[in-house]
């Protein structure tokens, strides 16, 4: 099926989309396989900027990304619950290898990143009493060592 998308302005511009509605119930198949966005298009046959002007222009495909997104970090939650652990069939889950796995794919929700800010005095910005510029006392020198010298 091939309709127009239409543009931020409503206006229909560029050769007809291959935009199809049948396309959202592969999306969230394939978020319940595990896909990321990257291989949702692969399969689709389309490319990653075609998906994105299709997110915009069609709520029912937006519904569908944001559903397969689910899908897959629970199928990813899964895999870490049933397959990672410190030794096949024990009871313990490797932490490390759970923790980078789920940061790496799913850095919003998994991240261990910390956010560090400085300010200065009642929350203002930081001063700086005094700056010294050693460039031109360095030039100084060389050129008065250089006078020395030529003197000599």
């Amino acid at each position: 099926m091939t309709t127009k998308t239409p543009s931020k302005y409503g206006k229909f511009l560029g050769r007809p989309s291959k935009y199809d509605p049948a396309y959202c119930e592969k999306v969230v198949e394939f978020g319940m396989l595990g896909y990321t966005r990257a291989m949702i298009c692969v399969e689709l046959g389309i490319g990653y900027y075609n998906m994105l002007v299709w997110e915009d222009a069609h709520e029912d495909f937006r519904c569908a990304l944001e559903e397969a997104k689910i899908h897959s970090m629970a199928h990813m939650e899964r895999l870490a619950h049933n397959h990672m652990v410190e030794v096949p069939g024990g009871p313990k889950v490797n932490t490390g290898l759970w923790s980078r796995s789920m940061s790496a794919r799913f850095p919003n929700e998994y991240s261990d990143r910390s956010k560090v800010e400085v300010t200065g005095k009642g929350g203002g910005a930081v001063e700086v009493d005094h700056t010294h510029d050693f460039s031109q006392n360095l030039i100084d020198d060389l050129l008065s060592l250089r006078q020395k010298d030529a003197k000599s």
